[in-house]
């Protein structure tokens, strides 16, 4: 049976754990103190290079939110309501904000915060979906220098590359890595519709949704790039990002600023994908099937050559387009995309496939 606690007992013990804490405390040691910062001495170079890097280019990148008109079902009052975010950069002393055309996308209208806090309404000066770019202009109240120019035709795999963006509304967020390949494609026959986007510039430098439309640099702080799609499983970043390249934009842009459209370049053919890739693998070849030349076209001027009903109602196969100044293309999104490169007046020389002879044609781009 057990025994009963006397009360003396529990009072002595309930004493002891009232005071456990301040005996364990008068054992401790000495008082603590902060300790002593250990100096680092000098940031190393390349730190030095990229803080300057960033200062530098900070008050250019933008934070664009975007909002959207939807209609009430019962009410049928229509409410403007939040639509999405990304980044942007400014092009010029006007104030023009060059950012991606899937960032605007639908929008009823869209906001620019500055550097500094400060909000402007923009409006839309052109769009080129084709290369989702957008342009959209503000008027701020004090100059901002826009961010050098770069090109890309001349970059190199495992140059250093910087990216500066609003990552999930993270504001004026700096990522760097590499350039991982170059001259990648996204869309056209991969994407299953429409022309490809080319020559886009494949970095590890962490992107991920909020980035769109911003800026990527090289180690010299020049724009080479418009960050622009990921490729992930999740969603978030995986090390594998594109950027439409500097040459590109530096094309498109003071077109959609003069006209506020992109007109593509072209010679005067009918071609269609779905019948290119059938009769493609009829013909056994890789290359795109002039279907049909235009009267008093480029193409006619230089003598390509359509589809043609024999007697008989036989159809002969008319050229056959393989390559543009020596670059292969094999589908019809990649010969629009290869010609977009070119300007009014270029002379291209387009390998053709004629009767099963290759030939060279040489066309000027009107």
């Amino acid at each position: 049976m057990p025994q009963p606690i006397r009360r003396p007992a529990l009072a002595l013990a309930f004493a002891l754990a009232l005071a456990a804490p301040a005996l364990s405390a008068r054992e401790s040691g000495p008082a603590a103190t902060p300790r002593a910062v250990t100096p680092r001495g000098e940031l190393q170079a390349e730190e030095k290079a990229t803080i300057a890097l960033f200062e530098r280019s900070r008050d250019a990148v933008v934070y664009i939110t975007t909002r959207e008109k939807v209609r009430d079902f019962w009410s049928r009052n229509v409410f403007s309501v939040p639509k999405g975010s990304g980044s942007g950069f400014l092009w010029d002393d006007a104030g023009h904000i060059v950012t991606n055309f899937h960032v605007i996308q639908g929008a009823s209208e869209a906001t620019v915060r500055l550097a500094d806090g400060t909000d402007y309404k923009s409006t839309l000066v052109g769009a080129s979906p084709e290369h989702d770019i957008a342009v959209l202009r503000i008027r701020p109240n004090r100059r901002i220098a826009p961010i050098p120019l770069g090109s890309s035709h001349d970059l190199r795999v495992g140059q250093k590359v910087y990216a500066i963006g609003n990552p999930f509304g993270l504001d004026w967020t700096l990522t760097d890595g590499i350039i991982s390949a170059l001259d990648r494609s996204l869309g056209g026959e991969d994407g299953g519709g429409g022309p490809s986007i080319e020559h886009l510039i494949q970095t590890n430098a962490a992107i991920n949704p909020g980035n769109s439309g911003g800026p990527l640099l090289d180690s010299a702080g020049r724009l080479i790039g418009i960050n622009t799609a990921i490729y992930s499983p999740s969603g978030a970043s995986a090390g594998i990002g594109f950027a439409v390249p500097a040459d590109t934009v530096n094309r498109v842009v003071p077109e959609l600023i003069r006209n506020g459209r992109y007109t593509r370049p072209t010679l005067g053919l009918t071609v269609d994908e779905d019948i290119n890739r059938r009769l493609g693998a009829a013909l056994n070849v890789k290359g795109v099937v002039i279907l049909r030349v235009t009267p008093n076209s480029a193409a006619a001027a230089a003598g390509l050559r359509g589809v043609s009903v024999l007697q008989g109602g036989a159809i002969a196969a008319g050229d056959i387009i393989t390559a543009v100044d020596g670059k292969p293309v094999e589908t019809v999104g990649k010969l629009i995309a290869r010609l977009d490169d070119t300007r009014s007046g270029d002379k291209v020389r387009l390998t053709v496939l004629r009767q099963g002879r290759e030939t060279t044609v040489t066309v000027t781009i009107p």
